[in-house]
């Protein structure tokens, strides 16, 4: 089992109200307030997950500075109150930012007994296959 200290689980209580409040506010039709907080606990829990410079390094890295101008931008489109553009700016950057992990996540579902058949059905077996070469280029 890994051991964290108090400090990741500090923060990983922070990201998962943060993914909650993002979730919840989407569900209530875009409600700014509940995705300001989202945002807010979501970088806020993913520095404290990761520490401060390893999470500077990783939005900072120069071949990642157009992802990292989507999120960060989205989430300050969010705070001065146009929710639905925000939103859609930082999914774009997320999507930009964590590609390099998607392969691995669906390496793990795949190994969980009923989504792992599902992923391994010949149509969306096909369409992963065909990620992780555009990953592998990227």
């Amino acid at each position: 089992m890994i051991s964290l200290t108090d400090s990741q689980k500090i923060g990983m209580g922070l990201t998962g109200f943060g993914v909650f409040f993002l979730f919840f506010g989407m569900i209530l039709f875009f409600d700014k307030a509940l995705l300001a907080i989202g945002n807010i606990l979501f970088v806020a829990g993913l520095s404290f997950v990761i520490g401060l410079e390893r999470t500077f390094r990783f939005f900072f890295q120069k071949h990642k500075m157009k992802a990292t101008s989507f999120f960060l931008g989205g989430v300050f489109v969010v705070l001065i109150g146009w929710p639905i553009i925000g939103v859609l700016l930082e999914i774009y950057g997320f999507f930009l930012l964590f590609r390099g992990f998607f392969p691995v996540v669906v390496g793990f579902i795949r190994r969980i007994p009923v989504l792992g058949s599902i992923l391994n059905l010949p149509f969306i077996s096909a369409i992963n296959q065909t990620a992780q070469i555009n990953a592998m280029v990227i």
